[in-house]
């Protein structure tokens, strides 16, 4: 009886330990989240009213990918240093103001003729 529990007890344990490793732990900073996701909308919107031309759409989204792959790069250790958020943020508010300028300067998408 005491080989049985002890056997049980020891596959339990090698289970539980095996589905821990599986178990991926990726950071999660949601204000980094939060503010990639109100870009986006931005962006959306700025072509929907026409306040971005197509270049200037094209050039922001890259800019966007750009910040998305850095941010990938550097979770992929599983980490994200207050630096690495730092930067991240810069990277961030940087492309806040580019969207801000296109969306506010002369050039404006010509509207399609019906």
């Amino acid at each position: 009886m005491k080989t049985t529990f002890s056997i049980l007890l020891a596959s339990l344990v090698i289970v539980s330990g095996h589905a821990a490793a599986e178990r991926v732990v990726r950071p999660h900073d949601p204000n980094v989240n939060a503010r990639q996701l109100r870009q986006d909308h931005r962006l959306k919107q700025g072509v929907r009213s026409g306040e971005l031309t197509k270049g200037e759409a094209s050039s922001l989204r890259e800019q966007r990918r750009s910040v998305r792959q850095e941010e990938h790069a550097y979770k992929s250790d599983g980490t994200l240093t207050r630096d690495e958020r730092k930067d991240l943020h810069q990277d961030l508010n940087t492309l806040s103001k580019d969207i801000y300028s296109e969306k506010h300067d002369a050039e404006k998408r010509p509207r399609a003729r019906p």
